[in-house]
């Protein structure tokens, strides 16, 4: 029975706090452009790629006949421009969110030095491009302070977000993992439960501390869902070190 070894976790909503502020400023973002969203729509799309996600938006205002469940199937590149000048707005209004005081979700860095002090890797992943990141890290300091491994954002696959598995594979490759049943992957949207379960992670763990409940995120392929990440080191001891666990699709 493979040993954890890798721990992968979204950021906002899942170790960062930030009271629903992803949503709130791509919502924001739209309508400042005058595009027909709710902020519903960015809730169930939190993680993904941000300028692909505006290329949906336009995309569906100009009629074309898109699902947003099928979000990272879609491009739109009739549609790139504008979606890249919505997204630089929406990136003002995200680092400036952070840089006012940003700050851990409780029980997030405890849970960082118990995966190291068990000899489990931490990654970060998130929907965020390299500018956002920046400034999460920058406030926070968990690299500095040897709580994070690695800290990856969708640039660092090329632009491809969740949820596709690209960022577990780049974070296994990283840290020399070579299995995927030696990592578990956590977060609190849709996009990361499909990501890890797109991957074939051990562990594919929804939290309940960002934008989605429980009825959202149970239909997604997970594991386990828990209510923070406060509570990984005990699912972690009792849950994955045992005999083989089953994959739920609820």
């Amino acid at each position: 029975m493979e040993k954890i070894r890798l721990a992968i976790f979204d950021l906002s909503g899942t170790t960062v706090s930030d009271d629903n502020a992803v949503a709130k400023c791509l919502f924001e973002g739209a309508i400042h452009f005058g595009l027909q969203a709710t902020i519903g729509d960015f809730e169930k799309t939190i993680g993904t790629n941000k300028i692909h996600l505006y290329e949906f938006m336009l995309a569906r205002d100009f009629g074309e006949q898109v699902h947003i469940e099928n979000l990272e199937h879609y491009r739109f590149p009739q549609y790139h421009d504008k979606a890249v000048e919505i997204f630089k707005y929406y990136s003002v209004l995200m680092i400036d969110y952070y840089r006012k005081g940003v700050k851990a979700i409780p029980g997030a860095e405890e849970t960082f030095k118990w995966c190291h002090k068990n000899g489990i890797k931490v990654v970060t992943d998130t929907g965020f491009h390299k500018d956002v990141n920046t400034a999460i890290m920058e406030g926070l300091q968990w690299k500095e302070r040897g709580l994070v491994d690695f800290m990856l954002d969708v640039e660092d696959t090329d632009g491809i977000g969740r949820p596709a598995p690209y960022m577990i594979f780049k974070a296994m490759a990283l840290t020399g993992i070579q299995s995927v049943h030696e990592v578990i992957k956590i977060g609190d949207t849709p996009a990361d439960l499909l990501s890890g379960y797109n991957a074939g992670c051990k562990g594919n763990i929804g939290v309940l501390s960002g934008a989605n409940g429980l009825e959202t995120l149970q239909i997604y392929p997970h594991t386990h869902i828990i209510n923070s990440v406060a509570d990984l080191p005990a699912l972690i001891t009792k849950e994955f070190s045992g005999s083989p666990i089953k994959l739920q699709i609820v």
